[in-house]
């Protein structure tokens, strides 16, 4: 009999990779996604027709109780979240409201309806924010620099507390940024990779930028959802850091971006000052606006993966040039469609 899972934010980046991982592994695969009067399916159209649909929001305990119901579901995938870092400064409520409330909305479900039902919790390294170590692992005292990264906060703590509380499998993964040509165009991988093939062709002069000099560990989204599913498989319940264990500047994602439509960028200037320009040309490419940082910027984010590498046998397999190259070439195959 195959098992069934419950994916909450099937539509976007990490659930769509979710859907497609578990429908692979024989699961039936039911997607959490919101009443509209037209349906978007989002990064999940190409598979749709294997998907479960069922209507429920994360503010509204009583449908993700039918949700779960429904689905009888004996993994749930809590990937839905206000997952852009700037917007929770605008919209901090709401913020709060889906990505720590909803938290608890959904883990009250699965302990009402079936608490022998596994849960994951999407966490994120936003949550060490200015950051108490040098490498980022599960120890690592938190101290979350924006109301995206504080809500997320609760969503974690909440979900260990029901596992210490109650006795259910409740894990958490704690990642650090992962992309993919997938990824929408508010982020800043996408918003490089976006950009970048369309100065190369020819329909953008300028490349607008924030702070340069942030660091992150990136890797490919599709590595991460496997993670996700190790850590459901576990005789017990924990929580673990998805990470590639390297640093990567702004800066450098840039460059390696540019690299992928041979264009190498020379860069002048300091701080709000700096440019990046064409070393062939020397026409301006890059420009760094004040409007694009952050309130309270988190300067490095670098994690330690070793306790997912020795206790899943997790690994990160698309390096992070590939993982820049796929989003370039998917960008430019999407704009030439244009």
């Amino acid at each position: 009999m195959s098992k069934k899972a419950l994916i909450t934010g099937i539509t976007g980046q990490d659930g769509s990779f979710m859907a497609e991982l578990l429908l692979d592994k024989g699961y039936d695969v039911y997607g959490v996604v919101r009443r509209k009067a037209v349906l978007n399916y989002g990064n999940v159209e190409h598979i749709k027709d294997s998907i479960n649909f069922v209507n429920a929001d994360m503010t509204d305990i009583v449908s993700l109780i039918g949700a779960m119901k429904t689905s009888k579901a004996d993994e749930v995938y809590n990937i839905a979240g206000q997952s852009f870092v700037a917007t929770s400064w605008e919209q901090p409520i709401v913020t709060t409201e889906i990505n720590a409330v909803g938290v608890l909305n959904m883990l009250e479900a699965v302990r009402k309806v079936n608490p022998a039902t596994r849960f994951y919790q999407a966490s994120t390294s936003e949550m060490f924010g200015h950051a108490q170590e040098a490498k980022q692992s599960e120890t690592t005292p938190f101290y979350p620099r924006s109301p995206y990264g504080v809500a997320k906060l609760y969503g974690h703590w909440i979900t260990k507390n029901y596992r210490e509380s109650y006795n259910m499998y409740t894990c958490s993964g704690i990642l650090f940024n992962h992309e993919s040509e997938r990824r929408g165009k508010e982020f800043v991988t996408r918003k490089i990779t976006d950009g970048v093939a369309r100065i190369k062709l020819g329909l953008l002069d300028c490349l607008e930028m924030g702070n340069l000099d942030a660091k992150r560990d990136w890797g490919h989204a599709k590595d991460y959802v496997k993670a996700m599913w190790l850590m459901m498989q576990q005789d017990e319940a924990d929580d673990y850091v998805i990470a590639t264990g390297e640093t990567r500047t702004v800066r450098e994602f840039v460059e390696k971006a540019f690299e992928c439509v041979d264009i190498i960028i020379k860069w002048q200037g300091k701080g709000l000052e700096e440019i990046g320009v064409c070393k062939t040309t020397g026409k301006t490419l890059v420009r760094v606006v004040p409007q694009y940082f952050r309130l309270a910027e988190v300067d490095i984010l670098l994690g330690n993966p070793k306790k997912a590498e020795e206790k899943l046998g997790w690994k990160r397999e698309i390096s992070f040039d590939d993982l820049v190259r796929c989003m370039v070439e998917n960008d430019l195959k999407l704009i030439e469609k244009e």
